[in-house]
């Protein structure tokens, strides 16, 4: 099965941060991305969006960002 990937913006979009932030993670090795092949830029898998959703301590925020998953998903598919 093929693995969904979603850019920075939306990977932020969907976790409530910035763009910044991620890639602050990244730097830091708490949240690393994968570098898409062609242009190098930084993508996240849904799956290790997931994971970190499931990481997030409060259901709040688990709820918004499967939404927002949901919603790009949709954008994604089409």
């Amino acid at each position: 099965m093929n693995e969904i990937y979603f850019s920075i913006k939306e990977a932020a979009e969907i976790l409530g941060v910035t763009p910044l932030t991620l890639r602050n993670w990244d730097r830091s090795g708490k949240f690393k991305a994968r570098r898409h092949p062609m242009n190098n830029y930084r993508v996240y898998s849904k799956s290790s969006l997931e994971k970190v959703i499931e990481d997030i301590e409060t259901g709040t925020h688990r709820s918004n960002a499967e939404k927002r998953i949901k919603k790009l998903m949709i954008r994604h598919e089409a």
